[in-house]
């Protein structure tokens, strides 16, 4: 089979499409073939080597948690699923035609490949994030770098649960914001300011590590109610730094849930075959997206 590998840490660059061997399901788990991967800023983050605390690898190593694809090999003791289903989840190494998922849910009707392998990792950040900053309804949220796929997942899932959001964006994305329920400003010089005027704020996150985390905290009063997923110098401001995954199976049974409902949808920003890896993550990296990538195999 084909899968992109890398053997040393780096730029784009370092990623090969090679021939590997194709894996196989063990207990609990399913093997698909891949119809799409999602593209998430922790995976140039891994092959950059920045996050080995949280993902310690070896080298070579495959890339990719989130995929889309059919069952073809169901593994000891999983009920409930059958070779041809069309699944969505998270495993490992998912940037190849075949790839093994550890957690799983059936793909609602009338999802695509490409946009149901945006949810899985993107979800369950979004649900940590809101659950560890402990917003609550009836509160103002703070989303720097709104308009994201953790950022789009973040605004829907807050406005389901009664959560006001200011989110911040380029000026391409206010409308975009302004379309998932938030109140939407531009980042940039000023940007703490105009904040400001729209009122308090009761808590932050820092999805685009652009290094506002100094400012979030003074916008909320206490480094306890912001926390980053893109800044890792957030805790010398006594920031949280989250990077430590919950539940995805909990996390794919709320996006089918908001999915039927019509509560959720992250738009595919663009697509990308399988041995285009590189300018994926080149693009995911320059940051101003709206929605999600995907590798398409």
């Amino acid at each position: 089979m084909k899968k992109i590998v890398f053997a040393e840490f780096g730029g784009p660059e370092v990623l090969r499409l090679v021939d590997a061997e194709e894996p196989h399901a063990g207990p609990g788990q399913v093997r698909v073939a891949v119809r799409a991967a999602g593209v998430n800023p922790v995976d140039w983050r891994i092959r950059e080597g920045q996050v080995l605390k949280a993902h310690p690898l070896a080298l070579p190593a495959g890339l990719g948690l989130d995929a889309a694809g059919v069952v073809d090999e169901v593994g000891a003791g999983v009920p409930g699923v059958r070779v041809g289903d069309r699944v969505f989840g998270e495993g490992a190494c998912t940037y190849a035609e075949f790839a093994v998922l550890s957690a799983w849910a059936p793909m609602p009707d009338g999802l695509a490949f490409d946009e149901a392998a945006g949810y899985p990792s993107v979800v369950e950040t979004a649900l940590r994030v809101l659950r560890e900053v402990g917003v609550r309804p009836g509160q103002r949220l703070l989303v720097s770098g709104a308009s994201g796929g953790v950022g789009s997942a973040v605004l829907q899932i807050a406005r389901d649960r009664g959560i006001e959001v200011v989110g911040t964006a380029g000026p391409g994305n206010q409308d975009y914001l302004r379309g998932l329920g938030a109140t939407a400003t531009t980042y940039g010089d000023g940007w703490a300011e105009r904040v400001r005027r729209l009122g308090p704020v009761d808590a932050a996150l820092d999805l685009a590590g652009a290094g506002v985390v100094r400012e979030l905290v003074e916008l909320t009063g206490d480094p306890r109610r912001v926390v980053s997923i893109a800044d890792l110098g957030a805790p010398a401001h006594g920031v949280r730094f989250s990077d430590t995954a919950g539940s995805v199976q909990e996390a794919l049974a709320v996006a089918v849930d908001l999915i039927s409902r019509g509560g959720l949808r992250i738009p595919v920003e663009k697509t990308y075959p399988l041995a285009d890896a590189a300018a994926a993550h080149a693009d995911s990296r320059a940051g101003h997206t709206r929605g999600r990538r995907a590798l398409l195999v």
